[in-house]
């Protein structure tokens, strides 16, 4: 059976991945994460869907406890260099949103820029990867999402 689109998509997309225009905004975006975690530095983050880590490693860089999920070796791979090169020890995992095993680890999670949800085919796998983030939090912990809005995209 062959890999679903998305799977090739990265591989060949990682390196190219972080000049793309809409990675400017990653300081901003961190501003706003920290802001609505009330700059707890001793929450631990799950960045689902963390590609090449840019806000796994700037959060990372802020303090944060963070681990980054991401189905893409090519984007972990990435991910890894660029922690590397910042001299941070950062877990980037392989993991399929869907099915996490964490259990009640996380004080947070965040799902940016296509980070799984917007990927996924059907209604009942985007349900899946909120049932399993859900899983991976602890007790009144904080989801941060964005979904691309498909309407947007046909009429403009």
């Amino acid at each position: 059976m062959a890999d679903p689109w998305y799977v090739s998509l990265f591989k060949n997309y990682a390196h190219h991945y972080d000049n793309e225009s809409f990675t400017r905004g990653t300081l901003g975006e961190c501003d706003f994460i920290e802001q609505e975690l009330g700059y707890d530095k001793s929450l631990t983050i799950l960045d689902v869907g963390c590609g090449t880590g840019r806000h796994t490693i700037e959060l990372a860089k802020r303090g944060y406890t963070v681990t980054g999920i991401d189905l893409s070796e090519a984007q972990l791979k990435r991910a890894k260099e660029k922690a590397e090169r910042e001299k941070l020890n950062i877990p980037f995992l392989q993991a399929d949103a869907r099915n996490l095993d964490f259990e009640g680890r996380f004080d947070a999670a965040i799902m940016l820029c296509e980070g799984g949800f917007c990927l996924m085919e059907t209604d009942k796998e985007n349900e899946a990867i909120l049932v399993s983030i859900a899983r991976s939090l602890k007790d009144d912990a904080l989801l941060i999402l964005t979904a691309l809005n498909g309407l947007f995209a046909l009429t403009h």
